[in-house]
């Protein structure tokens, strides 16, 4: 797996309506095991429900927004977050089973669990007397 691109900002809209948006690329820790990659991506403020992870052809894509839940009442005056989306993309190896991924959301904590495809797993071979 190869990190596609480091996103920091993003064209939306086409000829005048086009603006740039800032977008916030996560940290990201990858380990490989025997079965195949566990892939954690720090996404504080994210919810499930605004969490978009997709594979085109070998393309990972993992989005998310944050949600900041403010009172009607209060009003920002001052704010250290400048983006309210996260995006990162990955190029997966032909070895990953794209089609088995898992993912869990724990507190901002994404987990994606990438198995090898089946016959790229290292296996034993038995020796028999003969």
């Amino acid at each position: 797996m190869s990190n596609k691109q480091d996103v920091t900002t993003k064209e939306t809209g086409t000829g005048k309506s086009s603006e740039r948006q800032q977008v916030l690329r996560p940290d990201v820790d990858i380990y490989e095991n025997r079965e195949g990659l566990d892939l954690f991506a720090n996404l504080p403020g994210v919810r499930q429900g605004d969490l978009r992870i997709e594979v085109d052809d070998k393309t990972l894509t993992i989005q998310g927004e944050i949600s900041i839940d403010m009172p009607e009442s209060m009003q920002s005056l001052y704010a250290d977050v400048r983006s309210t989306r996260y995006q990162r993309a990955f190029t997966l190896s032909s070895e990953l089973d794209a089609a088995g991924i898992n993912a869990s959301l724990v507190n901002g904590l994404l987990k994606l669990h990438i198995p090898k495809r089946e016959e790229v797993k290292p296996r034993r071979i038995e020796v028999t007397v003969g």
